[in-house]
């Protein structure tokens, strides 16, 4: 089986936020990033589960420039056979999913995973944008996955419920918890992660969108304290000042 993970990078959550250039701009200095969790802990080590247990390999590939190439590498550590990354810092979802879509098809991919969504961004669109573009089946916030043959049993948490469905691969799947458990890289894999091939492929897409601004979100107000014998108080507060009912 022939698998291909999508891995971004992505800040720290303790990472201080900023933008510079009237609020263009996301401010990077000084801040670390490392391997989107969801692509990491669900995505990436589910495919390495699916290629010890039914034989292949598993690709990642990353759309950003060189300093994408530390998340890459520890990928690579944790089990992942190569990388692919495309030289292209993008700016919007529709340019990333056209890279990706544009590098896999003709791959002989069987399976493409990624992360539910990434920690900075929380759009959880990509997967569906590179399903499109390929003419694939998809399938959003998969919980569970199991492969027999070519046929793909999948399943996701659904309002009251589990839902189960199978179809037959190729595939394009975002996973969400319940994928796969973290793995720590082990100093065995750090060292081979030195040597495995990391290829940079040039790639052009334009953006669909421009950014105006990013703003921060407004500073929590002061919190009230409504005793329990004041229900009509709150019942009021909740009608006229939050406007929740």
């Amino acid at each position: 089986m022939k698998i291909l993970v999508c891995v971004s990078q992505a800040p720290d959550t303790t990472s201080r936020i900023a933008f510079t250039e009237g609020g263009k701009v996301f401010e990077s200095s000084g801040v670390q990033y490392i391997v989107n969790p969801y692509d990491e802990w669900y995505a990436l080590v589910r495919g390495i589960e699916l290629k010890e247990s039914l034989g292949g390999s598993v690709t990642t590939v990353t759309v950003g420039s060189a300093a994408c190439d530390p998340v890459i590498r520890k990928a690579l550590a944790i089990g992942a056979d190569d990388a692919v990354r495309l030289d292209v810092d993008p700016t919007d979802a529709m340019q990333v999913a056209s890279l990706i879509a544009g590098y896999a098809t003709d791959k002989g991919f069987d399976l493409i995973l990624c992360g539910k969504e990434t920690i900075d961004h929380n759009g959880s669109i990509v997967p569906a944008m590179v399903a499109e573009m390929m003419d694939w089946p998809f399938i959003a916030l998969a919980s569970k996955l199991e492969v027999n043959g070519r046929v793909a049993s999948v399943q996701r948490e659904s309002a009251g419920g589990t839902e189960s469905v199978e179809v037959s691969l190729p595939l394009v799947l975002s996973a969400a918890k319940g994928m796969a458990e973290q793995r720590i890289p082990n100093m065995r894999g750090i060292m081979s992660a030195r040597s495995k091939p990391l290829l940079v492929e040039s790639g052009q897409a334009e953006p669909a969108t421009e950014v105006q601004e990013f703003t921060l979100p407004p500073p929590k107000g002061a919190c009230k304290i409504i005793p329990a014998e004041q229900a009509e108080e709150l019942i009021r507060l909740l009608r006229e000042e939050a406007k929740v009912i």
